[in-house]
């Protein structure tokens, strides 16, 4: 039997566009208590007033995932205005179109690995010791296929995205039996504001057959309704025509 979303407490980081957006909305229209985060305030209240009209809620708080004392601070947020936390979606990720190793440098590298992973790291940390307390918790955290096999989207992106996996499969062995259960969505190509940041956008006949950030939500809400006794490690989700 799947587990109902109705006033579980999900808190989305990197909801300001594409797959973080489309799952905070999901999430929320399916009546979940939803804190939404992301860096850019302007977009955190498009969102919202966007769902308003819909006549749906959710809360928002404006926070660079990759400031650990900003994570600490947007979980103890969402605990003290939401409740505590069942559902953390880490959505964030960044890449750049200087991407190759003859182009790295030591700044670009930084910035990609501190956004897409060493961010998970300090939301997950912020959030663990409160669901060890209550004996629960569902962390999923959106990786991509380049974490899974060689492709031409950098050093940085490639290593950064197969350390997520890492983290979280470390995480689920480590938590386990704390209740604590982690799962590692790797989509194929996605139409998001990301494709921007390519040195060379796909085709428009490409981005017809890739898949949209709702569909990638889909796939979060489907892994979070599964009872508590079913833990999905990892999976892919990619175009199927591509």
């Amino acid at each position: 039997m799947l587990v109902p979303i109705e006033n579980q407490v999900v808190l989305v980081v990197g909801a300001s566009s594409g797959i973080g957006r489309a799952t905070a909305a999901l999430f929320a229209r399916t009546g979940a208590r939803v804190m939404a985060s992301a860096r850019r305030s302007e977009r955190l209240l498009e969102l919202k007033e966007s769902l308003a009209h819909e006549g749906r809620t959710l809360e928002t708080l404006a926070a660079d995932a990759a400031d650990a004392s900003q994570m600490e601070h947007l979980v103890r947020h969402t605990r003290a205005h939401l409740g505590e936390i069942d559902l953390l979606v880490f959505a964030t990720g960044t890449n750049v179109p200087d991407r190759s190793m003859m182009r790295l440098t030591t700044e670009i590298w930084d910035m990609v690995v501190s956004v897409n992973l060493n961010a998970a790291y300090y939301v997950t940390r912020a959030a663990l010791p409160a669901m060890r307390e209550r004996g629960a918790g569902h962390l999923i955290y959106i990786s991509s296929v380049s974490g899974l096999f060689a492709d031409i989207s950098g050093a940085a992106y490639q290593a950064s995205k197969r350390g997520l996996l890492g983290l979280a499969h470390a995480i689920r062995v480590e938590e386990k039996e704390n209740g604590i259960r982690t799962c590692v969505i790797c989509p194929g190509l996605v139409d998001t504001e990301l494709l921007d940041r390519r040195p060379v956008k796909p085709s428009a006949e490409t981005l017809a057959k890739a898949l949209l950030p709702e569909d990638v939500a889909e796939t979060v809400l489907a892994v979070a309704r599964l009872p508590r006794r079913v833990c999905v490690p990892e999976m892919q989700v990619v175009p199927a025509y591509l």
